[in-house]
């Protein structure tokens, strides 16, 4: 049974910065990406970030686009989410998961083996 495990969430003033992990416990070669999303309280779960575990490729919502940074280490299977200039609209529980489907990166239907989330919580 694959687990991810997220840490690095708190709390930090507006233009903060703070950098999140996920580790998981193994992956095959069909998870080739892994992604962050996060869920505001009232609101659906959205899509941040994602990586591929071949190339390197990223993706990343427009709202969190030059200000977030994701990155790997494959030799840990781990996922960090460097977050700069935090926004009070950041705050939300962040999740990170690895990508189970083959359907878009930006979709959470494409991906499971959910952690159970760090929250991130910004203040004005």
């Amino acid at each position: 049974q694959v687990q991810a495990v997220e840490s690095g969430g708190g709390l930090v003033q507006a233009g903060g910065s703070l950098r999140l992990s996920c580790t998981c416990s193994s992956r095959t070669f069909y998870n080739d990406a892994m992604a962050w999303f996060r869920q505001a309280p009232g609101k659906e779960r959205e899509f941040v970030a994602a990586i591929t575990w071949s190339g390197g490729r990223t993706y990343y919502s427009d709202s969190v686009k030059g200000r977030f940074t994701i990155s790997f280490d494959n030799a840990k299977i781990t996922v960090y989410l460097q977050m700069t200039s935090l926004k009070p609209e950041d705050t939300a529980v962040y999740y990170c998961a690895l990508q189970t489907g083959s359907g878009t990166y930006y979709s959470s239907s494409n991906y499971g083996h959910w952690g159970q989330g760090t929250q991130v919580t910004v203040s004005s």
